[in-house]
């Protein structure tokens, strides 16, 4: 006698991908619990104790002591029922804001271990996170303006790059605002060459963006060498100062982690709110949306698509050259050789990781600056990890990210491609 089965039986029987993932994070979770248990529980002395300061030197003392081992069992039982719950899958939509927690419960895990029977700044380690996130989350704006007409901006690290050398050149002779706005038009001009090169003359997107990438390493190189190296007057721009903010800059641990930074971070949090508010409740963001996901359908009601998307990469532009405004004028306050190091990129996977939103890119700029500050305070701690592990820190991220850890993330429709208007 056959027996048949209905589609709708197949259809529950069959995992869906969500479901599919879900199994695997949670398997993921909870070999990462055992790593913890064997490694930072059971690896310390018992005794050993790690030191958190959560204030920074004048404001009052608060510090945070607690056994390192104890810390290291509580971390890994929680991260092992995370995974144990991730595992059941029965809200899957849960899954990334578990494996969220358990990342950073494993990130404090670390910490502790990498502090143990040591006094460790942990106010100071996430002050640096939120400025190293800076560069990379202005990148992930900017790729977020041109991705959302469609055009794919790998440009990023030149305009950076170019921004910087011009704010550092223009902030030496002429001050620091001076400065400021030159590396915002350089920016733009690149934006607008990007533009050109894509929108008028159809060159593929990313051969064009990778073309302005060597073009301003070349440039940036052969004057750097030329014009600073012999004339070291123009490569002192200054610094624009830190300014606390009233009430705000007084809560602990948070108020020096957040509310006391230079005109560069606070115009990152304002950009963020501006774009998100633009983008998703006014016409220029309702156009640029819609010129993003279906550009034929947007021309067809009257909408410029050309006009749309020359605007948003000069947009684009314009935030790149304030982050590499911040380079130079904020950060390091003079100009190096192929000084951006690969942020240009990264700001792109933040973009990715951060779903093409303006505060998805902020949190994922945040995570990519904690990279960043891990590779540099580890090796003040004199860990055993090799240094030249620790550098890869930023870019492991970078891959793990662009693999699709953090499930799968939908472009604009017509991403990549040129619009021939009939």
């Amino acid at each position: 006698m056959a027996v048949t089965t209905s589609p709708e039986i197949v259809e529950k029987v069959r995992a869906t991908p969500e479901e599919r993932r879900a199994t695997a994070i949670g398997i993921v979770l909870v070999a990462i619990a055992a790593f913890v248990l064997w490694v930072f529980a059971l690896g310390v002395d018992s005794s050993f104790v790690s030191t958190f300061n959560l204030s920074l030197p004048g404001d009052p003392d608060l510090t945070w002591v607690v056994s390192s081992q104890v810390l290291s069992f509580v971390v890994a039982a929680t991260i092992a029922f995370i995974g144990g719950w991730v595992l059941r899958r029965t809200h899957v939509k849960w899954t990334n804001l578990g494996l969220a927690i358990a990342l950073s419960l494993f990130a404090l895990a670390f910490l502790t271990w990498a502090a143990a029977d040591k006094s460790f700044s942990l106010v100071g380690m996430l002050r640096s996170t939120v400025i190293l996130s800076v560069p990379v989350t202005l990148g992930a704006l900017s790729g977020l303006m041109c991705e959302r007409v469609a055009i794919i901006n790998i440009a990023i690290e030149g305009q950076l790059l170019t921004a910087a050398f011009v704010g550092t050149v223009a902030g030496s002779a002429w001050g620091i605002w001076a400065g400021l706005i030159g590396a915002m038009l350089t920016g733009a001009i690149l934006g607008f060459v990007l533009a050109v090169l894509s929108i008028r003359y159809r060159i593929d997107q990313i051969i064009a963006g990778v073309v302005i990438n060597i073009f301003a390493l070349g440039l940036t190189s052969f004057l750097a060498r030329r014009i600073l190296s012999v004339t070291p007057e123009l490569n002192s721009p200054g610094r624009f100062s830190t300014h606390k903010v009233p009430l705000l800059g007084d809560i602990p641990v948070l108020g020096s982690m957040f509310f006391n930074h230079n005109m560069f971070v606070y115009g990152t949090y304002i950009l963020v709110i501006v774009l998100h508010f633009g983008l998703f409740y006014t016409r220029w963001g309702l156009r640029s949306r819609a010129v993003g996901e279906h550009p034929k359908a947007a021309d067809t009601v009257g909408i410029d698509v050309y006009r749309t998307r020359y605007r948003n990469v000069m947009y684009g532009g314009l935030i790149a050259g304030f982050g590499g405004a911040f380079l130079t004028l904020a950060q390091v306050s003079r100009f190096e050789e192929n000084l951006t190091a690969g942020v240009g990129y990264i700001g792109l996977a933040a973009m990715i990781f951060g779903r093409w939103m303006p505060f998805g890119a902020l949190g994922a700029g945040l995570v990519f600056g904690f990279a960043l500050t891990l590779q540099q305070k580890l090796g003040i701690l004199g860990t055993p990890i090799p240094s030249e592990f620790l550098s890869m820190t930023p870019y492991l991220v970078t891959i793990i990210v662009v693999a699709g850890v953090v499930g799968r993330s939908r472009p604009p429709a017509a991403d990549g491609q040129p619009y021939i208007k009939d």
